[in-house]
């Protein structure tokens, strides 16, 4: 039951309650995950008393929660309807990609500067992944989204790495990878460019890292949904 897992023990063995951030920050943590995961579909009602008893907190923490994930955009409160996942259109696919194109290719350089033996094996497993999958297209997503939080984490910037992930979040990721991956050279090749990328870290050249992964990200933009 979540509601025991939000408890802490005393020396006295005898169970205590947290303090509301804790619970505030639990909360937070468990929604995320399952919007981020997309067990939370956007455009999901989130239902303030159900959820409150699934987790086993009062509304307050709740609330709270809510409100922070939609500072992140996670979380919308609509007029009549209280809080939703928030819903996707082609406009956030072009701004998350945006973002990617700024913040992915100096958490590139940042890796190189590092040389972090156990971020690069992350990367090359995630390559190798890509490369093992083939033409399996929910698989392969989640390689490739693999190689890019990998990416991230090895600049050993944690802002850098919770930006990512937002960015990564299956609802706006599993669309554009669906349309990207019907490129004429698809998603093997892909695993091309991500292993250089990994050899320019690996090599600490930082302006090469860089550079490939700015040209990476650039070379696949996201693709229109066609106009029914």
């Amino acid at each position: 039951m979540y509601a025991k897992a939000m408890a802490v023990q005393t020396d006295d063995t005898r169970t205590a309650p947290l303090n509301i951030q804790s619970v505030v920050d639990h909360v937070y943590s468990a929604l995320r995950e399952r919007i981020l995961s997309g067990d939370l579909p956007r455009g999901t009602k989130l239902r303030q008393a159900s959820l409150a008893e699934e987790l086993g907190v009062s509304r307050t923490p709740l609330r709270e929660a809510l409100r922070r994930l939609a500072t992140e955009g996670l979380v919308e409160f609509l007029p009549n309807r209280g809080a939703t996942v928030s819903k996707l259109d082609f406009g956030d696919m072009r701004h998350a990609w945006s973002a990617r194109v700024a913040l992915e290719p100096g958490a590139a350089r940042l890796a190189a500067e590092r040389c972090d033996d156990g971020a690069i094996s992350a990367m090359r497993d995630a390559v190798a992944e890509q490369r093992r999958v083939g033409d399996d297209r929910d698989a392969s997503f989640a390689a490739n989204r693999r190689f890019h939080l990998s990416l991230a984490a090895a600049s050993g910037n944690p802002h850098l790495t919770r930006f990512a992930e937002m960015l990564w979040v299956p609802r706006i990721g599993v669309p554009i990878y669906q349309a990207q991956a019907m490129e004429p050279r698809g998603p093997q090749a892909w695993a091309d460019e991500h292993e250089r990328i990994v050899d320019a870290i690996q090599s600490g050249d930082g302006d090469a890292a860089e550079h490939l992964t700015r040209e990476h990200v650039m070379a696949h933009p996201p693709v229109a949904p066609p106009v029914p």
